[in-house]
């Protein structure tokens, strides 16, 4: 499953605005205050949406009035266009908004299109927790085949319908996206919390903080010993001096990691050594995962790490991505732009107060001067990205998609 493109309405600085055409590993660059974080907390957003309730994910932001873009009642919208894994695209359109000062999920749609002029089967589609279904899912697109649909009520008008629908085996589209949005890794890696050692216990999947990364370690160490030695084959490659790593338990249960320098006889526990090495082994441990994450969002990947390290972390991304998952990956960092594809580029500035999204690929400018010889990164540090006249409101060289 892949995700083809997202649009967000109402959604903070997002007004209006859309990626398209969405590869397996999309960059995602800007100035501080361009959106980027906005972009990638609209993915935390749906995920607290459907692992509780769209009340819970309001509150955690504030309160719908904080949540929605200045000047805008609502609703707030998330859009996904996705491939499931039968090749068919998908869109799943969620709107939130309030009503009697309670928040309610004004529409939810889960529709697939029937051709390339058919009118799209509405799988889902709900109103403020009542709505229908498609019970005959599995013959979607037989020829003189018609929808049967049943009726459905929720208990809270603000619980997502895939949630409850998603359970069931009748409904297996729903229980596909369902699980990609329960799965998907968004990162919020803190080096405090990776250096402190765990509690005696069991973690297979990295946690968004990265403050379980010795649990996840034991694991594939013990369980995925191939998964592991990839690992240190990548450390060693990656980070000079780096020799082994090694999971130890303490005499009062905890986990901690050690580090092995090649010049040194003794290891080095976690909170003595430097924090790139850290971040990058614990991204290390986030992309071998022998059950990887269907999409991953990460954020400013380049603190703390050398510059000379971001290209090997962008392929390690890169790999992952090729793998069969999605990356979404927010940079300040030329070195790791000079990495990147034209094509995988998406820039964010503002406008009117509102951010708004390009992808650098659609830019002549740009194409050009890559086809000169220039690498993103270089044009990035140069300024090139920084149209001051779109920002300001003048007509840009090429139209904005889908700005308000």
């Amino acid at each position: 499953m892949r995700i083809e493109s997202i649009e967000l309405r109402n959604y903070r600085v997002f007004r209006r605005a859309r990626l398209d055409h969405l590869p397996r590993m999309a960059v995602v660059v800007g100035a501080n205050g361009s959106g980027k974080s906005t972009l990638f907390d609209a993915f935390s957003f749906l995920k607290d949406a459907l692992q509780d309730n769209a009340r819970v994910a309001v509150a955690r932001r504030g309160g719908f009035r904080e949540l929605v873009s200045r000047g805008e009642r609502g609703p707030i919208a998330v859009i996904l266009k996705f491939r499931e894994s039968g090749g068919r695209l998908a869109t799943y359109s969620l709107e939130v908004g309030e009503a009697g000062g309670r928040v309610v999920v004004e529409r939810e749609i889960l529709r697939y299109r029937r051709g390339q002029k058919g009118k799209p089967w509405h799988f889902v589609d709900f109103r403020r927790g009542e709505g229908t279904a498609i019970t005959n899912e599995a013959l979607y697109g037989q020829t003189g085949v018609e929808e049967e649909r049943e009726e459905f009520s929720l208990e809270d008008p603000s619980i997502l319908a895939i949630k409850g629908l998603g359970q069931f085996r009748s409904f297996p589209v729903v229980a596909e996206f369902r699980n990609l949005i329960e799965n998907w890794h968004i990162s919020d890696f803190r080096i405090a919390d990776a250096r402190v050692s765990s509690e005696a216990g069991f973690a297979n999947h990295l946690s968004a903080r990265g403050d379980n990364v010795a649990l996840v370690a034991q694991h594939l160490h013990e369980s995925h010993p191939d998964r592991f030695e990839a690992v240190l084959r990548a450390m060693r490659l990656r980070v000079p001096g780096v020799r082994d790593v090694e999971v130890r338990s303490t005499e009062d249960g905890r986990m901690v990691l050690r580090f092995r320098d090649g010049e040194f006889k003794d290891p080095f526990i976690a909170r003595y050594v430097s924090d790139g090495t850290i971040k990058m082994f614990a991204y290390l441990v986030l992309l071998h995962d022998p059950k990887p994450h269907p999409c991953l969002a990460v954020e400013e990947p380049e603190n703390h790490l050398y510059p000379v390290l971001l290209r090997e972390l962008c392929e390690e991304f890169r790999d992952y991505a090729g793998g069969g998952g999605q990356v979404f990956v927010s940079t300040h960092s030329p070195e790791f732009l000079n990495a990147v594809e034209l094509d995988e580029i998406y820039w964010m500035g503002r406008r009117g107060g509102f951010s708004m999204v390009r992808r650098a690929s659609e830019d002549e400018i740009l194409r050009n001067l890559i086809e000169a010889g220039d690498v993103p990164g270089d044009l990035w540090r140069r300024g090139c990205f920084d149209d001051v006249r779109a920002w300001q409101g003048a007509s840009p060289v090429v139209p904005w998609a889908e700005v308000t």
